[in-house]
């Protein structure tokens, strides 16, 4: 039976109970319609003002000093994030994620546009079985990391520098999982390289990768997700191996207080010559503690090493640190206000460009975010 069917049947049960009481026009709202159907709609919409003292880019012809936001002095429409799904406990579902504003173009995947601000974040079909195996075919977010592309998910404003310089973003492939019990479930999958949709004129490499995790709560505080990934990935006009594993260790101390901690080590082979390869690793910590019912600070340091400088674009590489600490407000559960303040430091004396063109080991940021969730 088609979703659109079980819409109507739904709403033709809920209508015929004896006593229901809706609004004073005795009709069910549109929730209440997805709800009866088992289809879902959620999103969020996320704006900020950014001030960077840089000009947000390595001296050395490397890329972007951060990962979304990229603005100097500006205000920003970041995102409006529409998700759509359809994921019964067994049998056949789906998933469509659509993202836009500015962050759809930092995110989306070669093969498709960059340039127009919207981006199809995620889209898969699913079958699931009792069982406790679920298989994914078509689009979806990568296993590693401790942040993800949907900003309310995180703890800061700003995304860490292992999150836009160490791991994919998304993958097209195919994905399965397997639910061993409560606390273990593993994942193997086989992928279009990283953060690729599909081959193009300009992206001709066809490899694949090779994705496998294990999500793990071997005890109730404490979570831990692995995630390893092993393929072509595309370096100028040609496909070469690159691997990285991911490690992102939580634990919660209470209620109000939990601590993170992302590890991350990567290769890409033939990346600055055929024969030199290119190494990085990193680690992340974050602390995040709610210190009144509306309120939380969130505090995240972490360093980056670019030993070749393959990923950052410095040339003969960097050490990148930076400090972070975010103030959030709830004003109520569907909003959030946050207030930022960053700190990043290079251990490559000219590695930042500053607005007038001179270059420095420094740069620092203030933000402030507003977030809603539907």
């Amino acid at each position: 039976m088609s979703l659109f069917k079980k819409s109507a049947v739904a709403v033709a049960i809920v209508a015929a109970i004896p006593g229901a009481v809706f609004a004073a026009d005795k009709v069910p709202t549109l929730g209440d319609v997805f709800k009866a159907s088992g289809l879902s709609v959620s999103g969020h919409v996320d704006a900020s003002y950014t001030y960077l003292s840089g000009s947000n880019t390595f001296t050395t012809g490397g890329g972007f000093t951060r990962v979304y936001d990229r603005e100097r002095n500006s205000f920003n429409l970041h995102s409006v994030d529409l998700a759509v799904a359809y994921q019964p406990a067994e049998g056949f579902g789906a998933f469509v994620q659509m993202d836009f504003g500015a962050d759809a173009d930092v995110s989306a995947s070669t093969g498709t546009s960059a340039t127009d601000q919207s981006d199809l974040q995620e889209a898969y079909v699913q079958y699931a079985t009792k069982g406790g195996l679920t298989v994914l075919g078509g689009k979806f977010a990568t296993l590693a990391g401790a942040e993800v592309i949907e900003a309310p998910a995180n703890l800061n404003f700003s995304r860490s520098i292992l999150f836009g310089y160490a791991i994919p973003f998304t993958h097209t492939g195919l994905r399965a999982s397997y639910a061993i019990n409560d606390a273990y479930k593993v994942f193997l999958g086989l992928n279009n390289g990283w953060d690729v949709f599909k081959a193009s004129a300009t992206a001709p490499s066809d490899g694949k990768t090779l994705e496998a995790g294990i999500a793990m709560t071997p005890i109730k505080p404490l979570s831990v997700n692995v995630a390893g990934y092993y393929g072509d990935a595309l370096v100028g006009t040609y496909g070469a191996t690159r691997y990285v594993l991911d490690v992102v260790a939580t634990y919660n101390v209470s209620d109000n207080l939990s601590v993170i901690l992302n590890a991350d080590s990567g290769m890409q082979e033939d990346a600055l010559a055929i024969g030199t390869s290119a190494k990085w690793s990193g680690v992340a910590a974050y602390v995040n503690w709610k210190f009144a019912n509306q309120w939380r600070v969130a505090v995240r340091a972490e360093q980056f090493d670019d030993k070749d400088g393959y990923r950052t674009g410095v040339t003969g590489g960097q050490k990148w640190t930076e400090g972070t600490a975010t103030l959030a407000y709830m004003p109520s559960v569907n909003a959030e206000l946050r207030l930022e303040g960053r700190y990043d430091m290079s251990d490559v004396a000219t590695a930042f460009t500053k607005n007038d063109g001179a270059t420095d080991d420094n740069q620092h940021s203030v933000a402030v975010q507003a977030l809603y969730k539907f």
